[in-house]
């Protein structure tokens, strides 16, 4: 999630100092995605280091407020615009796990699949019990909790269900007939040619 396109659209409406804008970004998100007073700063100097942002007045308690330039309003616009961009490769902990696992000699992938499932179980529970805290369940804020929470939902179930689909797999295999041996082929250093890496998951 860019939380630096998300602090921009947030000063497009208008000028705002640092803990303004993380509660802006905490109404605006549902209180999902908390960040720290540091990442915060961290970010208006970077956006200010690339012209995106300027410092403006300071007011009587010392708050710096922050304004948005016409190249950051004009990067607002772009990426509301554009959709998200989604790798070709994963990095997602649970499918490079269960990926290893299942060429390893020794390992019961089937105990690891269901200790999983009961954990992802209980948070699809817990998120399906959740209620939103704030002072008004039809407004605005409740909406953005709801439409975030709603996502974590939908990926919850899903990930179940892949849990399911890869535990048919595996029992369509052999015990032990897909384990990797070490390889004895010396691999060339450096890095795979650009492209060649993810070839197989491009789609043709």
């Amino acid at each position: 999630m860019s939380v630096r396109q998300s602090m921009l659209a947030i000063l497009d409406q208008g000028s705002c100092y640092g803990y303004q804008l993380r509660a802006e970004f905490d109404r605006r998100t549902g209180s999902t995605w908390p960040l720290n007073v540091g990442q915060i700063y961290n970010t208006l100097d970077r956006l200010e280091r690339d012209g995106l942002v300027a410092k403006g007045d300071v007011d009587d308690r010392g708050h710096v407020f922050w304004s948005i330039t016409d190249a950051g309003s004009a990067e607002v616009r772009e990426w509301l615009a554009s959709p998200v961009e989604r790798s070709q490769g994963t990095r997602d902990e649970l499918a490079i796990k269960l990926a290893v696992a299942a060429t390893l000699p020794g390992v019961d992938v089937a105990a690891i699949i269901q200790t999983q499932r009961r954990a992802s179980l209980a948070q699809l529970q817990t998120l399906n019990r959740a209620k939103y805290a704030g002072a008004n369940p039809d407004g605005p804020e409740e909406l953005a909790w709801s439409l975030v929470v709603d996502s974590m939902i939908f990926a919850a179930e899903a990930e179940v269900r892949w849990l399911d689909h890869t535990e048919q797999r595996l029992a369509l295999h052999p015990e032990q007939a897909m384990a990797l041996e070490l390889s004895t082929e010396r691999p060339k250093r450096g890095r795979p040619a650009k492209g060649e890496a993810s070839d197989s998951l491009v789609p043709v």
